[in-house]
């Protein structure tokens, strides 16, 4: 039985008839690269009811905010490391008369909403065991740190719709990258986000 700083493990030497090879196996680090991942990935699972339960609520709070309403966003996806909304195009979005685009704040609007919804799911995880009220509490203290835009083309299109995915999640700071594209899958603007989270 061998030290090996991170418990205890069990070393056996095994030598090849010529006694010139020797295999040693290592049952800790088996142990730990086998079995424990099993066990991590069965705790993970048995846990994704409480998550969906978890995600549910984010959907209602999000889905309910007036802003949100007024523009006619409506959540397409929503995972704990992604998330997105679609949306249609209407005449209080236009922001060119001439051309019939989409005003750069509905765009930027919109990626920040997608940003802060991506945020709030990649945290909600660690929010097991609080009850639907201290939830909603904590979601409405999350907030937007900084958020950076890039206008790639001319908001054209009939239906429109946002991706999200998580860069990195922290105890208080999540970061966030998300996209918009149109119904013909043409990409019209990128963005990153910081939201304050914790």
């Amino acid at each position: 039985l061998l030290g090996n700083g991170r418990g205890l493990g069990l070393r056996q030497s095994i030598y090849s008839r010529d006694k010139s090879e020797v295999l040693l196996i290592d049952y800790f680090s088996i142990f730990y690269l086998t079995i424990l991942p099993m066990k991590r990935t069965v705790s993970m699972s048995g846990s994704q009811k409480e998550f969906d339960a978890l995600l549910n609520i984010v959907r209602e709070v999000y889905e309910n905010l007036p802003f949100n309403r007024h523009l006619g966003l409506s959540i397409v996806n929503l995972k704990l490391d992604e998330a997105g909304f679609a949306f249609s195009m209407g005449d209080e979005l236009i922001g060119n008369e001439v051309h019939g685009i989409l005003h750069g704040g509905v765009i930027s609007a919109v990626l920040d909403t997608t940003g802060g919804l991506t945020a709030t799911a990649s945290a909600v995880k660690r929010k097991l065991g609080l009850t639907r009220d201290e939830i909603t509490d904590w979601i409405a203290r999350i907030g937007t740190i900084d958020m950076r835009v890039d206008y790639l083309r001319p908001g054209r299109g009939k239906r429109f719709h946002s991706t999200g995915t998580v860069m990195r999640t922290g105890n208080k700071v999540a970061v966030t990258r998300m996209e918009l594209w149109n119904e013909e899958n043409v990409l019209i603007a990128v963005g990153t986000g910081a939201y304050i989270v914790g």
